[in-house]
């Protein structure tokens, strides 16, 4: 409990933040994603209970709850909104013309804390006898990228039930794009860190 108490007062104070920003913008789109939050968090509770996820990789969780829930809910200059975007919300900023947007920053580090999230859960099931072997890394990748695509679900279900800044099938695309990219260093750090040795223990059922 004592690693979770800062966690918790972080976590907690940027989400009143969120919703007091978009209370003032009447964005109804927060309630929809709060509500998401709500049960992600309750998600990384239960798998951290089981598989016992380091501390710095639930602040790096934390850090990312942050960025998606600033992303749609703190406003910005029009000058500094990428070209075509409607909406003057952090996510639209593109701060250079041939550097990614803020969003698709955000899914790339995102997913890329969940793909290092699902190799913690998916080793801790191995009883720790996994070695990041090319398989391995490749399936590591492919539940990064899995979970984006759980996160595009997500989102899609969003648009049909108010507007939102979601954005179109462009948009969609890239996501998918920093998704993989995310997942991909996910891989290499995999690969170059350490892996606890095998522990004598039944296997973790997840």
């Amino acid at each position: 409990m004592r690693r979770y108490l800062p966690l918790a007062v972080f976590v907690a104070a940027y989400m009143l933040l969120a919703a007091a920003l978009s209370l003032g913008e009447r964005n109804s789109e927060f309630v929809f994603y709060g509500l998401v939050m709500l049960v992600l968090i309750a998600c990384v509770l239960w798998v951290d209970r089981t598989v016992k996820l380091p501390t710095w990789l639930l602040w790096g969780l934390a850090m990312w709850g942050l960025m998606h829930m600033m992303g749609g809910t703190v406003r910005v200059p029009e000058a500094w909104v990428d070209r075509g975007m409607t909406t003057h919300v952090l996510y639209n900023v593109r701060p250079v013309p041939w550097l990614p947007r803020y969003d698709q920053w955000t899914h790339a580090y995102g997913f890329f804390i969940a793909a290092l999230v699902a190799w913690r859960a998916v080793l801790a099931a191995s009883r720790n006898s996994l070695r990041p072997s090319f398989g391995v890394l490749f399936a590591v990748v492919c539940l990064g990228m899995g979970l984006g695509a759980l996160n595009e679900v997500v989102e899609f279900a969003a648009t049909r039930f108010m507007d939102t800044n979601v954005g179109d099938y462009v948009n969609t695309g890239w996501d998918l794009v920093s998704n993989l990219v995310g997942a991909v260093i996910a891989a290499v750090v995999v690969r170059f860190q350490p892996t606890p040795h095998r522990e004598r223990q039944p296997p973790v059922a997840i």
